[in-house]
């Protein structure tokens, strides 16, 4: 293991080497902050891994054999980092971008008091500096748009039910206090479920409005009707299950109705990719059938069939 560094940066790739390339490189023109870089790749089949080590030899770099989702791609660096370091921890997504001065400011926002274990910056369309797509995030149980896209006048902290895991500056003592990202959601939901762990165990959440960061939407368009779909609806399943248990029955049918609707008028659009991705999400959100489900996902999406 390397000497340790005061900060460790985590981007996790799959089939995306110009994007990870992209976020590496800026991070790497920091002028002040020398973090250790961590690049996860899932089990990419373009490449990826490769071109990374011969572009970026300086970087620590994971080879998985199979695609672990963010969760578990993540998870996989993180358990290496904890074990030798408590440095705080920045996931960041490849295609988010954050300066070095709000890195630093987020740095400061988490060494302010001991009950600060998470904190992000406002999050913004990239191309588009004045459109907020995020100042943190509501239950994911209760909302089908989590997201705070308001921001009125108040205090630089806020604190929130969840910090998006698009950027976030984690404290390594965390992870040794409530456990690592929970691989059953596999891609998305699994930083609200991380947040949740941490409030119950008398953490913070919280957002800095003095730093931001920028998130390319763009660059994940072709999968937002299939896999987003599909992880983002059956994943609020699990976590009302973990969360709201009181509740379980009128959240199942909330979600139910919820996706079933959207996969009707999915289909009525002429968008039947999507309109089975909903439907999916649904029936497996019921059944308990969680962890990746990529390959059944894009088999169904395109044939119909969910064996």
């Amino acid at each position: 293991m390397p000497a340790d560094s005061d900060l460790h940066v985590v981007v996790v790739n799959w089939n995306a080497v110009d994007d990870t390339l992209r976020c590496v490189r800026a991070v790497q023109l920091w002028s002040q902050l020398r973090p250790a870089i961590w690049v996860v790749d899932n089990a990419s089949h373009d490449g990826s891994a490769d071109l990374l080590q011969q572009a970026c030899p300086e970087i620590r770099l994971i080879r998985n054999e199979q695609n672990l989702g963010f969760a578990g791609g993540n998870n996989v660096a993180l358990a290496q980092i904890i074990a030798h370091s408590d440095a705080p921890i920045l996931l960041l997504n490849n295609d988010a971008a954050i300066e070095e001065g709000s890195v630093r400011r987020l740095q400061e926002t988490l060494s302010a008091g001991e009950r600060v274990s998470l904190v992000g910056p406002l999050l913004f369309e990239a191309g588009r500096p004045g459109r907020l797509l995020s100042a943190g995030g509501k239950d994911i149980a209760l909302h089908p748009n989590s997201h705070l896209q308001q921001l009125h006048s108040g205090p630089a902290l806020r604190e929130v039910c969840y910090v998006p895991g698009t950027v976030l500056l984690v404290r390594a003592a965390l992870f040794h206090a409530i456990g690592l990202l929970d691989e059953r959601y596999f891609f998305s939901g699994e930083i609200a479920d991380l947040c949740a762990r941490a409030r119950s165990a008398g953490q913070t959440c919280l957002i800095d409005t003095r730093a931001r960061a920028h998130h390319d939407l763009a660059r994940s368009t072709p999968l937002r009707e299939t896999v987003h779909v599909y992880y983002s609806i059956r994943n609020r399943f699990l976590y009302a299950h973990k969360f709201h248990p009181r509740s379980r029955r009128a959240l199942d049918a909330f979600w139910l109705s919820y996706g079933l609707s959207m996969s009707i008028k999915a289909r009525l659009s002429g968008k039947r990719a999507k309109a089975r991705a909903a439907r999916l999400a649904v029936t497996d959100g019921l059944r308990g059938r969680f962890g990746a489900q990529n390959e059944r996902l894009l088999q169904y999406t395109r044939s119909g069939s969910s064996s």
